[in-house]
């Protein structure tokens, strides 16, 4: 046996051909760890219904009034079903042929699927115009399919002449669901296509714009795949609204990042004809910007766990979850499918090797138009910083025509909706809030006086109390007391008692989800005070979510800011460049808020905004447009530690601007593909996004940043080393 001692030595074409077989083996190995990864998570796209929830009352913090109602609802009605509004209409009064069709008609509805016991006899109004009825609808069934279902049935079984709308709770829930139905499919299809699009012409390229498209869609598929687990196992709340922004969120991010580092792939093979090696400067040079973009990203979205509403906070973890893996894909997946093609991937036009070309360049692009600005601003720099900052403090000023303080559930999905249409026609013949109460719970001794602090209101047009032996499970309240609902004579039903308390319903003389019944919600709170009631409900839920994100808003966005300049000040090593960079994304922000506020109202007439609008523009426009900046600001610094600050900054837009402006162009278009679903919460959040994303790369980061920063000149990295002429 040969001893280690007499072993002969390992020689140099031994050495190298183990590390290339090692240089070969890692890029194999997280190729095949990502398409795991995709295989396990792809599958997932159709499934995410089952661990989402769209009920808005789950998202309200624990002590909110509507919460603890909610909770207690099912001691009183031992059920959790969604109720359904039915309204028959004719365009004169109601034969009594009519009605009595009706009524055998709803008899027959409990036997569909879905669809639960208790429906109401046909409660005719006033007019003798229409008929509703109330028809639950199971809370663990898919609500879309069981309203679509029940208003098949019914108007192919209604009485000639008469109209079937179904609306209420059940039927809004239903046209949220059809709201979002196209997450999966139609929002992924086009967001990719739009960027495929924009990569095949940033490129000119077949192969590298899939590779590309590749890294983003294996992190989106990775990335959902621990986030379904996560929300499965009930650690994470999930909603459309939230998987919508997850998948755009995470395929602009990871083509922003991998558009960097081919960016620097390219730039390195003109100096280098080793792919390996132009590949690991690419790593070392985009490590440091993409890390710290992400992690910008993330540290702000983390701010959002300082939420009270639940579909604020929860946005935070699961968008954070996107952006790690999108940060994984751009350095580990990317870079070892490039070590595969190397050259290859941009065919037809492969980066030349040509060293002595990139020496009399110095690094820096003599012509172009990244090339011609930087002259331009060499040559009129403080000119060029302020007429920006003048343009952009105009535009910020139609922040005051923003209506952002919560709109309708009526009109959260926009075009047709058989929901809105019934809830018009409800109010035509009934009062607006028939069949959306507001709940009251509260002490049984003081049941008679809340019922008249109630029936006081100009905005409450009727009281009841849940009493399980009345026919119809409710029983009515007046100022004399309680009185039974049917045949004169019939026996006083006593109210339902739980832990020494009664329920109230309060049917509202306005649209539940009106501004006036908002009003009446409110003022019951006040005037009950003094009983220690409860006050919940549809509107009591809109109301407190409306709070809640009024305040989550307030709190949350100078959080961000804070946040976001400690992340800066610890990546530039200054104090100076930091607070120049938020003040001008925060230009940025404003401007298109205001912009954003006039298109709104002048162009869309769009009845308002959700408070939540103006802080999810905030936490994507100021976290993903100081990645441009971070982009920028590292590469002039590190231009500037050879060159100087001025001519660093030159050097630094030029290189940059490229890159930065496909990788503005691909956020800005993936964020407007949210435009796609039709609810009015992403329509107005992709329009703010993909305008500011814009405004920021075309106008901020390519004028006000550089020409802000060429005037400062190496002050502008006080108080470092930097700052001082010490490289």
């Amino acid at each position: 046996m040969t001893s280690p001692e007499s072993a002969p030595p390992i020689t140099r074409r031994e050495r190298v051909r183990s590390r290339s077989w090692l240089r070969a083996l890692v890029p194999a190995v997280l190729i095949l760890a990502w398409l795991a990864g995709a295989s396990f998570g792809g599958p997932l796209f159709g499934k995410i219904d089952e661990v989402s929830s769209n009920d808005r009352t789950t998202y309200l913090p624990e002590s909110a009034d509507a919460t603890q109602v909610q909770e207690l609802l099912g001691d009183f009605t031992d059920s959790d079903a969604i109720p359904a509004i039915v309204v028959f209409t004719g365009e004169t009064a109601l034969s009594e042929s009519q009605l009595e069709a009706i009524s055998d008609l709803l008899a027959t509805v409990d036997a569909l699927d879905g669809v639960g016991d208790d429906v109401s006899p046909a409660l005719p109004s006033e007019d003798g115009e229409a008929v509703q009825a109330f028809v639950p609808i199971s809370s663990g069934s898919d609500v879309g399919d069981v309203v679509a279902e029940l208003g098949t049935t019914l108007r192919e079984s209604a009485p000639a002449g008469v109209d079937v709308f179904i609306t209420g709770p059940a039927g809004f829930t239903a046209d949220l669901v059809a709201g979002f139905a196209g997450i999966d499919g139609l929002l992924l299809g086009v967001a990719l296509l739009a960027v495929l699009l924009i990569l095949v012409l940033v490129y000119r390229s077949l192969l590298l714009p899939v590779v590309v498209l590749s890294t983003s869609l294996f992190a989106l598929c990775v990335a959902l795949l621990v986030v379904w687990w996560l929300a499965k196992a009930e650690v994470l709340l999930l909603s459309g609204q939230t998987q919508g922004i997850l998948f755009i969120l995470v395929i602009g991010a990871a083509t922003d990042y991998s558009l960097l580092f081919v960016s620097r792939f390219r730039e390195e093979l003109r100096s280098t004809s080793d792919k390996g090696a132009a590949v690991a400067a690419a790593w070392k040079g985009s490590f440091e910007p993409i890390v710290a973009s992400g992690g910008t990203v993330i540290a702000g979205l983390l701010c959002l766990l300082l939420s009270d509403l639940k579909s604020n906070s929860t946005l935070g973890p699961v968008a954070a979850i996107g952006i790690v893996f999108a940060m994984l894909s751009a350095l580990t997946l990317l870079p070892s499918l490039l070590l595969l093609f190397g050259r290859a991937a941009f065919w037809p036009r492969r980066p030349s090797f040509e060293p002595d070309v990139v020496a009399a360049e110095g690094g820096m692009p003599s012509t172009g138009v990244w090339a011609r600005l930087a002259t331009a601003i060499s040559r009129r720099p403080r000119t060029i910083w302020v007429v920006t900052t003048l343009v952009l403090l105009v535009g910020a000023l139609g922040v005051t025509q923003l209506n952002a303080s919560g709109v309708p559930q009526s009109d959260l999905v926009l075009g047709s909706s058989e929901a809105r249409d019934g809830q018009v026609v409800l109010g035509e013949h009934f009062p607006g809030g028939s069949g959306s109460p507001a709940y009251v719970v509260a002490d049984e001794a003081d049941l008679q006086d809340a019922a008249e602090i109630l029936l006081a209101l100009d905005g409450v047009d009727a009281v009841s109390v849940t009493a399980t032996d009345a026919p119809s499970g409710t029983a009515a309240v007046t100022d004399e007391g309680i009185t039974a609902f049917g045949p004169p004579g019939s026996p006083t039903p006593d109210p339902t008692v739980v832990d020494g308390r009664v329920l109230l319903q309060a049917t509202l003389a306005d649209a539940a989800d009106s501004d006036a019944a908002a009003a009446t919600v409110r003022e019951m709170r006040a005037e009950l005070e003094g009983l220690d009631a409860l006050v919940g409900g549809v509107t009591a839920t809109a109301v407190d979510t409306d709070d809640a994100s009024i305040h989550d808003r307030n709190l949350i966005i100078p959080v961000i800011l804070v946040v976001i300049l400690l992340i800066l000040m610890a990546l530039l090593r200054s104090i100076l460049a930091p607070v120049l960079l938020i003040v001008t994304t925060v230009l940025s922000f404003g401007m298109a808020m205001g912009v954003s506020a006039l298109v709104f109202n002048g162009v869309f007439d769009f009845p308002g905004a959700d408070p939540a609008v103006p802080l999810f523009g905030f936490v994507f426009l100021v976290a993903l447009g100081i990645d441009y900046n971070i982009f920028l600001m590292t590469r002039v610094r590190e231009e500037s530690r050879r060159h100087g600050t001025r001519e660093g900054v030159l050097r630094g837009l030029a290189i940059t601007g490229g890159v930065i402006t496909s990788a503005g162009l691909v956020l800005a278009a993936t964020f407007a593909a949210l435009s796609v679903i039709p609810i009015l919460f992403l329509v107005q959040l992709a329009f703010i996004v993909a305008f500011g994303v814009l405004l920021d790369t075309f106008i901020v980061r390519s004028f006000l940043v550089p020409a802000l920063a060429y005037d400062i000149g190496r002050a502008i990295w006080w108080p470092s080393k930097l700052g001082r002429g010490i490289f």
